[in-house]
């Protein structure tokens, strides 16, 4: 029986225990539950006591599979930790095996619920962690440096931005000295982040072990003590190179592009919405008269144009027929220069268009084309007179066949005629209609006559005459529109070429038939040779190309009068006749070598004015 001071210490010590956070409880070796405090306050009063311990506490039928009391029983003290999946908590356990007064064994156990703490633990645990794998992982470098100018610690990134084999080496390193290119921006540096606390993006130059620069920006803030004392910097370093080669290269084709554009043959042009011009190249300088000072910002396009005319190539423009909404491709164009003279050539043109396809400016090339179109307006009054000419040749020698024919028999009729006459007296009325006859018939020999004289070109008084000249000019004046037909052109002369006693003029015709024939031949482009050479008495003159060729049934009729194997109704064939008698009155020779398929050659022999 417990004395009464047992009692008042058996109280006082569950009043200490049940003020006691932990849980305690006690249980018998047969697992039976002798006392709990209220830390448990799972069990109903009164309900524990008696019961299996895994039953009152965890609501099991079996002993719990961790359960460690026979180790207690066995006289061992044991502090060990254990998570309880079936109430999700974890424990931190002290079990004490206790020695009753009967001799009986009990064992003693003090739960901690640590859940929480194990949860902060875990959380800063995964923050640590993940901190530490950003630092390493972050593509930019990150630092921890002192004020003094090392570095702390550095993750791999910027150890391998710099170029250093190990941490090692890199922690070792005057950042002043070794980090910055120019070391007076380390100074800079601490200034402004010492005094704002931080920078941000602060471009600055290192420079890796090798030595070479890196253009970086440097974004950092300042460490402090608890005294609010500068301790040094963190922060993080981001690679600039390829940025800074990016923008360089950006830069680099916006200049090469910039000369393109200002060093084009040909005047470009752009202009806002309004008209007013925004780019004007040298090209349009020179082509229009006016200087890009005097035009950027100043001008409207309208000035250069005929009135109304801006109007409308902003409406062809538009338009789907010109090439496409948004575009105008190669139309006709005149421009007033800066002095008034009307200026001729092709525009193209292109709207430029926002992301949101809302219209923003225009742009246009224009092609002074005044210089092909005189020359193509020379050949062309050129070409009109050889054709003239090759007509009246043709008539001329139409009408010499049919003087020929007919002044042999009017010949006779005229002779038969003063036979007669001379038989008639004079006083006989036979005699003045015989007169009468043959006055008409010697009038229609005169009309024939004319008719001759009318129908061939006057003759031009040949004189010694330079062949490689004729060529030369010739070509010059042919030169652009064989390119446009895609006809390289080779010129091979012989220096100091003899002359030729020669009209001129009949010779261009000749060359200018002939070469004419060959761009015909070459329709899809090709290579037009000219060729001087001369032998003791004659000048030789080969004109070849590589073009379609001639059939061998038509070689011995190419020059015949109105042979043509050309489909157009205005090649009727003179032309080659007319150059076979023209080179004849030179008392020359001209020749043909051509196979289908390979190309014609012409040659020329024109006898050489003797020394």
């Amino acid at each position: 029986m417990k004395t009464p001071e047992e009692s008042v210490s058996e109280e006082r010590l569950k009043q200490i225990l049940d003020v006691m956070e932990d849980g305690v409880y006690l249980i018998g070796e047969d697992l039976t539950v002798e006392y709990t405090n209220r830390a448990m306050a799972r069990f109903e009063e009164g309900g524990a006591a008696g019961s299996h311990c895994y039953r009152v506490i965890f609501g099991r039928d079996a002993v719990c599979p961790w359960c460690r009391a026979r180790e207690v029983f066995d006289g061992h003290e044991i502090q060990w930790e254990h998570h309880v999946p079936e109430i999700g908590r974890t424990f931190d356990i002290t079990e004490v095996p206790i020695r009753n007064p009967d001799g009986s064994r009990s064992k003693l156990s003090v739960y901690r619920d640590v859940t929480r703490r194990k949860q902060r633990e875990k959380t800063l645990k995964t923050s640590r962690e993940d901190y530490e794998r950003l630092f390493e992982h972050v593509g930019a470098g990150v630092y921890i440096s002192s004020k003094e100018g090392k570095f702390l610690k550095a993750n791999q990134a910027l150890i391998d931005m710099l170029g250093y084999d190990s941490s090692g080496e890199f922690l070792s390193m005057d950042i002043a000295e070794d980090l910055y290119m120019h070391p007076e921006d380390r100074r800079e540096f601490q200034e402004l982040i010492e005094r704002d606390g931080r920078v941000i993006d602060y471009e600055v130059e290192f420079k890796r072990k090798d030595g070479t620069p890196l253009p970086a920006l440097l974004t950092s803030h300042v460490r402090k003590d608890q005294q609010g004392r500068v301790l040094g910097y963190e922060g993080i370093i981001a690679d600039q190179s390829h940025r800074k080669k990016m923008e360089w290269n950006l830069k680099e084709a916006h200049h090469f592009l910039n000369m393109i554009i200002h060093n084009s043959p040909n005047a470009i042009m752009a202009t806002n919405m309004q008209g007013d011009i925004l780019l004007w190249n040298n090209a349009a300088e020179e082509t229009l008269g006016y200087s890009a000072d005097e035009v950027i910002g100043k001008m409207n396009i309208r000035a250069i144009y005929p009135e109304g005319t801006a109007r409308e190539v902003m409406k062809m423009m538009r338009s789907p027929e010109y090439g496409g909404v948004g575009r105008l491709r190669s139309y006709p164009m005149v421009y007033v220069r800066q002095d008034g003279e009307i200026i001729e050539g092709n525009l193209s043109s292109a709207i430029l268009y926002g992301p949101s396809g809302e219209e923003l400016a225009s742009v246009g090339i224009f092609v002074d084309l005044k210089e092909r179109l005189d020359m193509e307006r020379n050949l062309r009054e050129v070409q009109e007179k050889l054709l003239q000419s090759e007509k009246l040749a043709a008539m001329g020698r139409l009408t010499s066949q049919i003087a020929h024919e007919l002044n042999n028999p009017l010949y006779g009729i005229m002779n038969t005629l003063e036979l007669l006459k001379s038989e008639i007296p004079q006083e006989s009325k036979r005699r003045r209609i015989l007169e009468m006859a043959l006055s008409e018939t010697e009038r229609l020999t005169e009309l024939l006559r004319k008719m001759l004289s009318f129908s061939k070109p006057d003759e031009e008084e040949k004189q010694p005459t330079d062949m490689n000249t004729i060529l030369d000019e010739i070509l010059l004046l042919v030169k652009k529109q064989l390119q446009e037909h895609g006809i390289r052109v080779t010129a091979s002369f012989q220096k100091e070429l003899p002359l030729v006693n020669a009209s001129r003029n009949q010779l261009r015709q000749v060359f200018l038939n002939l070469i004419g024939n060959a761009r015909d031949a070459m329709p899809d482009g090709g290579t037009l040779n000219v060729t001087t050479s001369s032998t003791s008495d004659r000048v030789r003159i080969e004109i070849e190309d590589d073009g379609i060729g001639v059939r061998e049934e038509n070689l011995g009729r190419i020059f015949d009068a109105f042979f043509t194997t050309k489909d157009s109704i205005k090649d009727v064939g003179l032309g080659l006749s007319v150059c076979y008698g023209f080179i004849e009155e030179h008392g020359g020779d001209i020749r043909v070598r051509s196979r289908h398929g390979e190309g014609t050659t012409f040659t020329i022999l024109l006898p050489a004015v003797s020394g």
